[in-house]
């Protein structure tokens, strides 16, 4: 049997590298073709993408893959999905016209197969919305939630999630800022809270090295592949995090950290955190962000 133009024992094989670490390695070829078409979603659409977001909501992981595989147009998506009974509004067949011209020069089996290899070389796991440690909050982006989340580090930092706060600045801090958040990561740790956020310069890191130096739990949430650490001069803190918390990207392995990666990535954080604290003088970007995503969008 052939899944997305792939023996199905390659898929089931392919997805089985990522899985052992969610504790639900496939043990179908249905699970396996949702783990792999999730996978593929990843690399095709950028995060917060919601024409993939509904797409997959409305039509499932794989069926939505193999139409777009298919080439289905705009319009037959479109009727697909008013036949699910989603709410779905008037421009929608141009929308997915526009996504399909995203997507389909992504359109690669051999890409995929390769962000698998390459996250099963470096001990990562794929995380899936049915999965026991995949973070709730995150589903209340609605379209914009993950797809799938790329994931290193142990699983007992994946299920503090639900007590977690995240706390996030700006990476010009001053001294005075990087002691307030060192002071605050340091409090809530010893309040029993694991600690979210995005392994940035300045108030990230610190709050990240704080929750570390008091035996806490924290989880860095990546602008790139887990296994591309970025930014570079945090290499060591982030394989401390690998270690002793967990990092989590919605992007595949080998994907490049740009600024509107980090962007997506950032503002969504507090989804991932019970509350979110912005610690730190000088924010370098206003709270209404043009096209970045947020909770109810």
């Amino acid at each position: 049997m052939m899944l997305f133009g792939l023996e199905e024992s390659t898929v089931v094989a392919l997805t089985g590298g990522v899985r052992a670490s969610a504790g639900s390695g496939p043990t179908d070829a249905a699970a396996a073709a949702d783990v792999f078409a999730r996978a593929a979603w990843t690399g095709i659409s950028e995060p917060g993408d919601g024409a993939a977001g509904l797409l997959v909501q409305g039509l499932g992981a794989g069926p939505a893959l193999s139409a777009v595989l298919d080439l289905w147009t705009g319009a037959r998506l479109a009727g697909a999905l008013a036949a699910t009974g989603l709410p779905l509004t008037d421009d929608l067949q141009a929308l997915l016209e526009q996504a399909l011209q995203r997507w389909r020069p992504r359109l690669s089996s051999a890409e995929v197969i390769r962000s698998l290899q390459q996250a099963a070389r470096a001990s990562a796991g794929l995380l899936v919305p049915t999965d026991a440690h995949w973070p709730r909050g995150v589903d209340d982006l609605a379209v914009h939630a993950p797809i799938a989340l790329w994931w290193r580090g142990i699983p007992t930092a994946l299920t503090a999630l639900s007590n977690s706060i995240a706390l996030v600045g700006a990476r010009a801090a001053t001294g005075y800022g990087e002691h307030v958040t060192m002071e605050a990561s340091a409090g809530l740790v010893d309040r029993g809270f694991l600690i979210v956020s995005g392994a940035a310069y300045g108030i990230d890191g610190m709050a990240h090295r704080a929750a570390l130096a008091s035996s806490g739990l924290t989880v860095a949430f990546l602008a790139g592949g887990v296994d591309r650490y970025y930014p570079s001069g945090h290499d060591a803190l982030l394989s401390r995090i690998a270690t002793m918390g967990a990092i989590i990207s919605e992007l595949p392995c080998g994907a490049a950290p740009t600024k509107w990666r980090f962007l997506q990535g950032n503002f969504p954080l507090h989804q991932y955190g019970d509350s979110t604290g912005v610690p730190g003088i000088a924010p370098v970007l206003p709270v209404n962000v043009p096209g970045v995503r947020h909770s109810g969008a």
